[in-house]
């Protein structure tokens, strides 16, 4: 059978998704060896979008097939039971064979926090990107909406991206500011390696008047890496969804994460980095 799990995982102290030596700390390696345990076999999971070192997942998904006959809910209980504090399944779902985590997914979307703040923040450390000259939001958000739409994004891809090509349907592009955070929302049917945090840079240097507002479209039409400046940190970047067909009938994760998250970090409404935590009882 074929099951679909949701992940959560706070990505400070993995070197990212993919497996890779035994010794090496990934989401990958972690998941399929607490998984194997609950199934009394090997198992291999495919995830929906794979991620770097230091990002987090919120709504990430995977997909894993066996012959061990278990519940959705002693998948997650045992699979919860064997897995570190920082790693963790929110559900399980049997799905089809037609099924495929990466495959059948429509969109992807990512929130990147900045906490735009004079001092650094300990309590957002690893949490969200410091940022110290103030940012315009809402100069950062007319900037980014060239980028809107299908587009060669050459110019926001990874060096060491491994993509066929580089063309991508962006589907929507927000940024504004909550208290002392700015907070940028995107979603595309997929994305390029470090196509995110390029943008992000990118609009950062914008959004703290370095450059001008026209300089994304012209970093976009230009398709020349080396033009767009640095790439964001990558503790401020979450994925926090991805949407698949109404008929494999799969939960909305990022939605359930934050109707019960206690301290309200990624809300509806986006973050709230705060100098007082006090006030986020």
């Amino acid at each position: 059978m074929r099951v679909a799990l949701g992940v959560q995982y706070d990505g400070s102290e993995f070197r990212g998704w993919q497996a890779q030596r035994p010794e090496t700390r990934t989401v990958q390696t972690g998941l399929e060896r607490a998984l194997a345990r609950v199934a009394d076999q090997s198992i291999h999971v495919i995830c929906a979008g794979r991620t770097d070192a230091g990002v987090h997942g919120v709504g990430q998904v995977v997909h894993f097939d066996t012959t061990a006959v278990r519940s959705a809910r002693s998948w997650v209980l045992g699979g919860n039971a064997h897995l570190p504090p920082d790693l963790s399944l929110n559900w399980a779902q049997p799905v089809s064979d037609d099924f495929h985590a990466r495959f059948s997914a429509l969109t992807r979307r990512y929130r990147y926090l900045i906490y735009n703040h004079s001092y650094r923040s300990a309590l957002w450390h690893r949490r969200a990107a410091w940022w110290r000259p103030p940012l315009d939001a809402e100069r950062m958000q007319e900037a980014g909406q060239p980028l809107v739409g299908e587009h060669d994004f050459s110019a926001f891809r990874a060096a060491e991206c491994q993509a066929r090509q580089p063309i991508r349907r962006l589907l929507e592009l927000t940024v504004r500011r909550q208290s002392d955070s700015v907070i940028l929302e995107v979603e595309a049917n997929a994305f390029l390696h470090h196509m995110v945090r390029n943008i992000a840079g990118v609009l950062l240097a914008i959004g703290a008047g370095e450059q001008p507002v026209g300089w994304a479209r012209d970093v976009l039409k230009g398709g020349d890496r080396t033009q767009a400046g640095v790439t964001a940190p990558a503790e401020g970047l979450y994925l926090m969804a991805v949407r698949y067909p109404e008929h494999f009938g799969l939960p909305e994760a990022a939605d359930s994460w934050e109707s019960q998250n206690p301290i309200a970090f990624i809300q509806r409404e986006g973050a709230i980095p705060c100098t007082n935590p006090c006030n986020l009882a």
